[in-house]
Protein backbone atom coordinates (compact mmCIF):
# COMPACT_ATOMS: atom_id res chain seq x y z
CA UNK A 1 0.00 0.00 0.00
CA UNK A 2 1.43 3.28 -0.87
CA UNK A 3 2.27 6.43 1.51
CA UNK A 4 -0.44 8.34 -0.30
CA UNK A 5 -3.17 5.76 0.44
CA UNK A 6 -3.02 5.62 3.56
CA UNK A 7 -2.39 9.65 4.17
CA UNK A 8 -5.51 11.07 6.53
CA UNK A 9 -6.87 13.00 3.79
CA UNK A 10 -8.10 16.57 3.88
CA UNK A 11 -11.82 16.81 5.31
CA UNK A 12 -12.47 20.31 5.90
CA UNK A 13 -10.34 23.22 3.69
CA UNK A 14 -10.84 26.78 4.70
CA UNK A 15 -9.25 29.46 1.91
CA UNK A 16 -9.11 33.54 2.55
CA UNK A 17 -11.98 33.17 4.76
CA UNK A 18 -13.34 36.70 5.81
CA UNK A 19 -16.23 37.94 7.91
CA UNK A 20 -16.87 42.22 7.90
CA UNK A 21 -19.25 43.97 9.62
CA UNK A 22 -20.22 47.24 8.75
CA UNK A 23 -21.37 49.73 11.55
CA UNK A 24 -22.24 53.42 11.62
CA UNK A 25 -20.07 55.56 13.56
CA UNK A 26 -22.88 57.30 14.31
CA UNK A 27 -26.97 57.87 14.67
CA UNK A 28 -26.91 60.67 11.78
CA UNK A 29 -23.60 59.88 10.11
CA UNK A 30 -23.66 58.32 7.02
CA UNK A 31 -19.87 57.39 7.88
CA UNK A 32 -19.42 53.45 8.10
CA UNK A 33 -17.00 51.45 10.12
CA UNK A 34 -15.26 48.22 9.13
CA UNK A 35 -14.91 45.66 12.39
CA UNK A 36 -13.00 42.96 10.67
CA UNK A 37 -14.25 40.21 12.87
CA UNK A 38 -12.27 37.20 10.52
CA UNK A 39 -9.53 38.42 8.23
CA UNK A 40 -8.01 35.99 5.68
CA UNK A 41 -7.67 32.51 7.45
CA UNK A 42 -6.46 29.59 5.46
CA UNK A 43 -6.27 26.22 6.95
CA UNK A 44 -7.23 22.42 6.60
CA UNK A 45 -8.38 19.62 9.21
CA UNK A 46 -7.30 15.94 8.50
CA UNK A 47 -9.98 12.90 8.83
CA UNK A 48 -9.56 12.14 12.13
CA UNK A 49 -7.58 14.88 13.68
CA UNK A 50 -8.22 17.35 16.28
CA UNK A 51 -7.47 21.17 15.22
CA UNK A 52 -7.18 23.20 18.08
CA UNK A 53 -7.84 26.78 17.73
CA UNK A 54 -7.19 29.43 20.80
CA UNK A 55 -7.11 32.94 21.54
CA UNK A 56 -8.43 35.58 23.80
CA UNK A 57 -11.95 36.79 23.91
CA UNK A 58 -12.79 38.72 20.45
CA UNK A 59 -10.08 37.34 18.46
CA UNK A 60 -12.49 35.58 15.92
CA UNK A 61 -12.02 32.11 16.95
CA UNK A 62 -15.60 31.33 17.35
CA UNK A 63 -16.92 33.15 14.54
CA UNK A 64 -14.76 30.96 12.64
CA UNK A 65 -16.86 27.95 14.05
CA UNK A 66 -19.75 29.45 12.88
CA UNK A 67 -18.86 30.08 9.62
CA UNK A 68 -17.90 26.76 8.58
CA UNK A 69 -21.08 25.61 9.93
CA UNK A 70 -22.66 27.79 7.48
CA UNK A 71 -24.51 29.48 10.80
CA UNK A 72 -23.04 33.13 8.98
CA UNK A 73 -22.33 34.06 5.38
CA UNK A 74 -19.41 35.12 4.89
CA UNK A 75 -17.85 38.21 3.67
CA UNK A 76 -15.09 36.37 1.02
CA UNK A 77 -13.61 33.24 1.20
CA UNK A 78 -14.19 29.63 0.27
CA UNK A 79 -14.91 26.39 2.67
CA UNK A 80 -14.27 23.12 1.18
CA UNK A 81 -16.06 20.22 2.97
CA UNK A 82 -15.88 16.87 1.12
CA UNK A 83 -14.07 18.31 -2.06
CA UNK A 84 -17.37 20.26 -1.88
CA UNK A 85 -17.71 24.20 -1.66
CA UNK A 86 -19.93 24.96 1.06
CA UNK A 87 -20.33 28.88 0.13
CA UNK A 88 -21.26 28.15 -3.63
CA UNK A 89 -24.32 26.00 -2.23
CA UNK A 90 -28.24 27.26 -1.65
CA UNK A 91 -29.68 26.59 1.05
CA UNK A 92 -31.12 23.31 0.45
CA UNK A 93 -27.74 21.95 -0.25
CA UNK A 94 -26.18 23.35 2.47
CA UNK A 95 -28.84 21.59 4.63
CA UNK A 96 -28.01 18.04 3.71
CA UNK A 97 -24.54 18.77 4.15
CA UNK A 98 -25.26 20.05 7.76
CA UNK A 99 -26.14 16.23 8.50
CA UNK A 100 -22.33 15.71 9.16
CA UNK A 101 -21.30 19.14 10.81
CA UNK A 102 -22.98 19.51 13.92
CA UNK A 103 -21.69 21.29 16.98
CA UNK A 104 -21.14 21.55 20.78
CA UNK A 105 -21.70 24.70 22.50
CA UNK A 106 -19.96 26.63 25.30
CA UNK A 107 -23.14 27.10 27.73
CA UNK A 108 -24.34 23.39 28.16
CA UNK A 109 -27.75 25.19 29.47
CA UNK A 110 -28.52 28.21 27.12
CA UNK A 111 -27.86 25.67 24.14
CA UNK A 112 -30.58 23.03 25.85
CA UNK A 113 -34.44 24.05 25.16
CA UNK A 114 -35.95 24.25 29.13
CA UNK A 115 -39.30 22.87 28.03
CA UNK A 116 -38.21 19.87 26.08
CA UNK A 117 -37.69 16.46 27.93
CA UNK A 118 -34.13 15.13 27.37
CA UNK A 119 -35.81 12.67 24.66
CA UNK A 120 -37.02 15.48 22.52
CA UNK A 121 -33.94 17.48 22.53
CA UNK A 122 -31.83 14.46 21.31
CA UNK A 123 -34.53 13.98 18.80
CA UNK A 124 -35.11 17.07 17.39
CA UNK A 125 -32.02 17.11 14.61
CA UNK A 126 -33.57 13.04 13.66
CA UNK A 127 -37.00 14.52 13.57
CA UNK A 128 -36.05 17.46 11.67
CA UNK A 129 -33.92 15.75 8.67
CA UNK A 130 -36.34 12.85 8.62
CA UNK A 131 -33.84 10.44 9.91
CA UNK A 132 -35.96 7.97 12.08
CA UNK A 133 -39.57 7.82 13.77
CA UNK A 134 -41.59 6.41 16.55
CA UNK A 135 -39.98 3.63 18.37
CA UNK A 136 -37.22 3.94 16.74
CA UNK A 137 -35.90 7.41 17.17
CA UNK A 138 -36.46 6.57 21.08
CA UNK A 139 -34.28 3.42 20.72
CA UNK A 140 -31.65 5.98 19.07
CA UNK A 141 -32.23 8.43 21.77
CA UNK A 142 -32.06 5.77 24.92
CA UNK A 143 -28.57 4.39 22.56
CA UNK A 144 -26.75 7.67 22.68
CA UNK A 145 -27.95 8.39 26.35
CA UNK A 146 -25.82 5.42 27.14
CA UNK A 147 -22.68 6.40 24.59
CA UNK A 148 -22.69 9.40 26.46
CA UNK A 149 -22.20 8.31 30.13
CA UNK A 150 -25.63 9.16 31.33
CA UNK A 151 -29.00 6.48 30.40
CA UNK A 152 -32.34 5.91 29.36
CA UNK A 153 -33.49 6.89 33.16
CA UNK A 154 -32.97 10.39 32.09
CA UNK A 155 -35.73 10.27 28.73
CA UNK A 156 -38.48 12.10 30.57
CA UNK A 157 -36.34 14.62 32.48
CA UNK A 158 -35.87 17.88 31.81
CA UNK A 159 -32.30 20.22 31.41
CA UNK A 160 -32.81 22.07 34.90
CA UNK A 161 -32.72 18.59 36.66
CA UNK A 162 -28.80 17.98 35.72
CA UNK A 163 -25.59 19.18 36.59
CA UNK A 164 -23.22 21.34 34.02
CA UNK A 165 -21.18 18.17 33.13
CA UNK A 166 -24.26 16.21 32.82
CA UNK A 167 -25.84 19.35 30.64
CA UNK A 168 -22.65 19.39 28.54
CA UNK A 169 -23.27 14.98 27.61
CA UNK A 170 -26.65 15.84 26.19
CA UNK A 171 -25.26 18.21 24.33
CA UNK A 172 -22.66 15.90 23.14
CA UNK A 173 -25.40 13.85 22.34
CA UNK A 174 -27.16 15.55 20.21
CA UNK A 175 -24.86 16.06 18.55
CA UNK A 176 -23.67 12.80 17.75
CA UNK A 177 -27.57 11.88 16.93
CA UNK A 178 -26.98 12.95 13.40
CA UNK A 179 -23.26 10.65 12.83
CA UNK A 180 -21.22 13.81 11.82
CA UNK A 181 -17.92 13.89 10.15
CA UNK A 182 -16.88 17.07 12.07
CA UNK A 183 -17.90 18.35 15.15
CA UNK A 184 -17.35 21.77 16.01
CA UNK A 185 -16.46 22.52 19.63
CA UNK A 186 -16.83 25.94 20.82
CA UNK A 187 -15.25 26.53 24.21
CA UNK A 188 -16.96 22.85 25.22
CA UNK A 189 -15.37 23.07 29.01
CA UNK A 190 -15.06 27.21 29.28
CA UNK A 191 -18.12 26.50 31.95
CA UNK A 192 -17.12 23.74 33.64
CA UNK A 193 -15.40 23.03 36.70
CA UNK A 194 -12.05 21.47 36.57
CA UNK A 195 -12.84 18.22 37.31
CA UNK A 196 -15.56 17.99 35.07
CA UNK A 197 -13.70 19.92 32.74
CA UNK A 198 -11.04 16.36 32.07
CA UNK A 199 -13.95 14.05 32.23
CA UNK A 200 -15.55 15.94 29.04
CA UNK A 201 -12.43 15.97 27.67
CA UNK A 202 -11.50 12.33 27.76
CA UNK A 203 -15.28 11.65 26.76
CA UNK A 204 -14.68 13.24 23.38
CA UNK A 205 -11.48 11.48 22.79
CA UNK A 206 -13.50 8.32 23.65
CA UNK A 207 -15.99 8.84 20.82
CA UNK A 208 -13.26 10.29 18.68
CA UNK A 209 -11.88 6.89 18.45
CA UNK A 210 -14.84 5.03 18.48
CA UNK A 211 -17.22 6.93 15.78
CA UNK A 212 -13.97 8.21 13.61
CA UNK A 213 -15.13 11.75 14.39
CA UNK A 214 -13.03 15.20 13.43
CA UNK A 215 -12.86 17.95 15.69
CA UNK A 216 -12.15 21.49 15.57
CA UNK A 217 -11.69 22.51 19.24
CA UNK A 218 -11.81 26.18 20.17
CA UNK A 219 -11.13 27.51 23.42
CA UNK A 220 -9.13 30.26 25.14
CA UNK A 221 -6.14 28.85 27.38
CA UNK A 222 -3.87 26.17 26.00
CA UNK A 223 -4.33 23.73 28.92
CA UNK A 224 -7.01 21.62 27.27
CA UNK A 225 -6.06 22.59 23.62
CA UNK A 226 -2.62 20.77 24.15
CA UNK A 227 -4.42 17.46 25.84
CA UNK A 228 -6.72 17.18 23.00
CA UNK A 229 -5.40 18.52 19.60
CA UNK A 230 -2.79 17.28 16.95
CA UNK A 231 -2.26 20.80 15.92
CA UNK A 232 -2.90 24.04 17.07
CA UNK A 233 -3.85 27.73 15.22
CA UNK A 234 -3.14 30.64 16.96
CA UNK A 235 -5.61 33.49 16.62
CA UNK A 236 -5.36 37.45 16.95
CA UNK A 237 -7.65 40.03 16.00
CA UNK A 238 -8.94 38.04 13.27
CA UNK A 239 -5.78 36.61 12.18
CA UNK A 240 -4.09 33.02 12.57
CA UNK A 241 -0.72 34.24 13.69
CA UNK A 242 0.74 30.87 14.47
CA UNK A 243 0.05 27.21 13.17
CA UNK A 244 2.18 23.88 14.14
CA UNK A 245 1.70 20.68 15.48
CA UNK A 246 1.13 20.34 19.28
CA UNK A 247 4.74 19.24 20.11
CA UNK A 248 5.98 21.36 17.96
CA UNK A 249 3.75 25.04 19.14
CA UNK A 250 4.74 23.84 22.95
CA UNK A 251 8.82 22.96 22.15
CA UNK A 252 9.08 26.09 19.85
CA UNK A 253 6.95 28.81 19.95
CA UNK A 254 8.35 31.51 16.93
CA UNK A 255 5.42 34.34 17.96
CA UNK A 256 5.78 36.60 20.40
CA UNK A 257 2.09 36.36 21.13
CA UNK A 258 1.99 32.48 21.20
CA UNK A 259 4.60 32.82 23.71
CA UNK A 260 2.81 34.49 25.96
CA UNK A 261 -0.24 32.66 25.86
CA UNK A 262 2.16 29.47 26.62
CA UNK A 263 3.48 31.56 29.37
CA UNK A 264 0.05 31.43 31.65
CA UNK A 265 -0.22 27.84 31.52
CA UNK A 266 0.18 26.30 34.82
CA UNK A 267 3.13 23.76 35.59
CA UNK A 268 1.90 20.66 38.11
CA UNK A 269 5.70 20.65 39.32
CA UNK A 270 5.92 23.60 42.10
CA UNK A 271 9.61 23.21 42.21
CA UNK A 272 9.71 24.13 38.19
CA UNK A 273 9.56 28.12 38.34
CA UNK A 274 8.45 29.80 34.68
CA UNK A 275 8.26 33.41 33.48
CA UNK A 276 5.09 34.84 33.24
CA UNK A 277 5.12 36.95 29.71
CA UNK A 278 2.43 39.73 30.81
CA UNK A 279 1.39 41.71 28.07
CA UNK A 280 1.30 46.02 28.16
CA UNK A 281 -2.18 47.09 27.47
CA UNK A 282 -5.56 45.54 26.04
CA UNK A 283 -6.65 43.85 22.81
CA UNK A 284 -7.01 46.95 20.21
CA UNK A 285 -10.46 48.32 19.03
CA UNK A 286 -11.82 45.84 16.03
CA UNK A 287 -13.31 48.94 14.43
CA UNK A 288 -10.14 50.67 14.40
CA UNK A 289 -6.90 48.51 14.34
CA UNK A 290 -3.40 49.53 14.06
CA UNK A 291 -1.72 49.81 10.92
CA UNK A 292 1.07 47.48 10.31
CA UNK A 293 1.13 44.09 12.24
CA UNK A 294 -2.20 44.49 14.82
CA UNK A 295 -0.03 42.73 18.04
CA UNK A 296 2.98 45.49 17.70
CA UNK A 297 1.38 48.04 20.07
CA UNK A 298 1.57 45.42 22.15
CA UNK A 299 4.83 43.28 21.32
CA UNK A 300 8.09 43.32 23.34
CA UNK A 301 9.90 43.51 19.77
CA UNK A 302 7.71 45.62 17.84
CA UNK A 303 10.16 47.94 15.58
CA UNK A 304 9.37 50.36 12.95
CA UNK A 305 8.89 48.19 9.75
CA UNK A 306 6.04 46.31 12.47
CA UNK A 307 4.28 49.66 12.74
CA UNK A 308 4.51 49.88 9.01
CA UNK A 309 3.90 46.94 7.19
CA UNK A 310 1.74 43.41 8.16
CA UNK A 311 3.49 40.57 8.30
CA UNK A 312 2.65 37.55 5.76
CA UNK A 313 2.11 34.25 7.17
CA UNK A 314 4.85 31.93 5.89
CA UNK A 315 6.21 28.60 6.92
CA UNK A 316 9.44 28.82 9.41
CA UNK A 317 9.55 24.85 9.18
CA UNK A 318 7.49 22.43 7.54
CA UNK A 319 4.38 22.11 9.21
CA UNK A 320 5.12 25.26 11.61
CA UNK A 321 3.84 28.69 10.09
CA UNK A 322 4.19 32.05 11.49
CA UNK A 323 2.89 35.74 10.82
CA UNK A 324 6.20 38.01 12.15
CA UNK A 325 8.85 39.85 10.77
CA UNK A 326 10.82 38.56 13.39
CA UNK A 327 9.93 35.32 14.33
CA UNK A 328 11.68 33.84 17.35
CA UNK A 329 14.23 31.16 17.43
CA UNK A 330 13.11 28.62 20.54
Amino acid sequence: MSEQSVRPQRLLEVKGLKKHYTRKQGLFSRQHTVIKAVDGLDFYVKEGETLGIVGESGCGKSTTGQLILQLLEPTAGEIWFQNQNLTAMNEEEVRRVRRELQIIFQDPYSSLNPRLKVKDIIAEPLRVHRLSTGAETERLVAELLEVVGLGAQHLNKYPHEFSGGQRQRLGIARALAMKPKLIVCDEPVSALDVSVQSQILNLLKKLQQEYQLTYIFIAHGLGSVKYISERIAVMYLGKIVELATRDELFASPRHPYTQALLSAVPIADPRRKKERIILQGDLPNPADLPVGCSFHPRCPLASERCRREAPQFEQVRDGHGVACHYPLNS
